[in-house]
């Protein structure tokens, strides 16, 4: 992952602000920075977004192409990742630098969307056992500046958003054998439901407190993250531990308190919502992170449907724009 070098003064001046509720650019430790979303920005896709959150900078491309269903799903389609991390956002990522960095955000990605509610993927079969639609979501780091993870989480769920399929037709003739009828329609399509897509929020710990939307410069001074999966309707579907570091119980309770207001809930490594509810005091702290989870959710829904209905003559003024 993207870093950055900070000396021993600088360190000890943004541990001490944090411990403070104040940070380096005037945030308090529960505030996010300005999120800029725009959709439809690449025309040779089924679906695109682009996302900035302060310095981070992703773009995600979806493409539905025809396939065979899986063997143990053979009534759904699925969806594919690949994640690549662009040299122009970081040095660090020269040559195959980043490959480990890329696997890493697409087995995430897997794990958030290993569940049935997530994305329906029965609207995505066309015919059982034989074809489907497969969605490749590819996702590009034009710019890395810290909170990858909520970034990308976000850009995949409006991509999601924007994607249209078009509608299939099976016809069958008196031999039985099938034909497959595209609609040449660009409005006769299938539109996903992204209600239930979850995103990804990230508390970095920092001394003793916890921030959310973490810069670089502020990621360098944290040595453990946590990451959690929520839903629109607040179900939390999983969680994860990355970094270095270790986290106590105590600091994971700490991290769950109704106290920490916006955007936050905890947990250790990858888990269920049920496991993460099994404890008196956890079970406190999901509930908190199920609220703020909506919260998050409404918003982007809301400027979704706002810039949609825009309609084609809306300005672009992001990629490609």
């Amino acid at each position: 992952m993207a870093s950055v070098a900070l000396s021993e003064a600088e360190k000890v001046y943004i541990v001490h602000g944090v411990q403070e509720d104040l940070r380096v650019d005037g945030r308090g430790c529960e505030d996010y920075r300005c999120v800029d979303v725009e959709t439809d920005v690449v025309s040779n896709t089924s679906g695109s977004a682009r996302v900035k959150l302060g310095h981070t900078d992703i773009l995600v491309g979806v493409k539905a192409e025809m396939g065979t269903p899986k063997l143990e799903k053979p009534n759904e389609g699925y969806l594919e990742f690949f994640v690549d991390c662009s040299a122009n956002a970081t040095p660090e990522f020269e040559g195959r630098g980043g490959d480990d960095l890329g696997t890493e955000i697409a087995n995430t990605l897997y794990r958030i969307f290993n569940n049935e509610s997530s994305v329906d993927l029965k609207s995505l079969c066309i015919s059982p056992r034989e074809h489907c639609w497969i969605l490749y979501v590819d996702v590009l780091l034009l710019e890395c500046g810290g909170n990858l993870f909520d970034a990308i989480s976000i850009a995949v769920k409006a991509a999601l958003f924007n994607t249209r399929i078009p509608r299939v037709r099976v016809l069958e003739d008196e031999e039985g054998s099938k034909d497959i009828e595209l609609s040449d329609d660009p409005y006769d399509c299938i539109r996903l439901s992204v209600e239930n897509v979850p995103c990804i929020v990230t508390l970095c710990k920092i001394g003793y407190r916890h921030v959310v939307d973490a810069t670089l410069q502020e990621e360098a001074c944290s040595l453990a993250s946590l990451l959690v999966s929520v839903t629109s309707k607040g179900v939390v579907t999983c969680m994860r531990k990355v970094g270095k570091g270790s986290l106590d119980p105590e600091s994971i309770f700490e991290m769950m308190e109704p106290r920490l207001g916006a955007w936050r809930t905890a947990g250790v490594n990858w888990m269920s919502a049920d496991q993460a509810e099994g404890g008196g005091r956890g079970a406190v702290g999901c509930e908190t992170g199920k609220r703020v989870g909506k919260v998050l959710h409404t918003s982007l829904q809301n400027i979704l449907h706002k810039e949609e209905s825009l309609g084609p003559k809306r300005q672009k003024v992001g990629f490609l724009g």
